[in-house]
């Protein structure tokens, strides 16, 4: 099945980390409480209150800190 726009990932850099939502390009209307979202370890994750997907360029991070 196609992607819709709605369904299409926000794509984020490492450089970006951490994540969060919402993020400052939404418009308030749609504010939620801020949730620190965990792209690191699978490269990509959901949002739990507004079901935006974040995904990581390149895939997970390999290594730690």
């Amino acid at each position: 099945m196609p992607e819709t726009p709605e369904q299409v990932p926000i794509d984020v850099m490492p450089s970006d980390l951490p994540v969060f939502c919402p993020n400052p390009q939404m418009p308030l209307w749609s504010s939620h409480p801020r949730v620190f979202l965990d792209v690191a370890d699978e490269g990509e994750s959901l949002c739990p209150y507004c079901g935006t997907r974040y995904r990581l360029v390149g895939g997970p991070l390999k290594g730690g800190h």
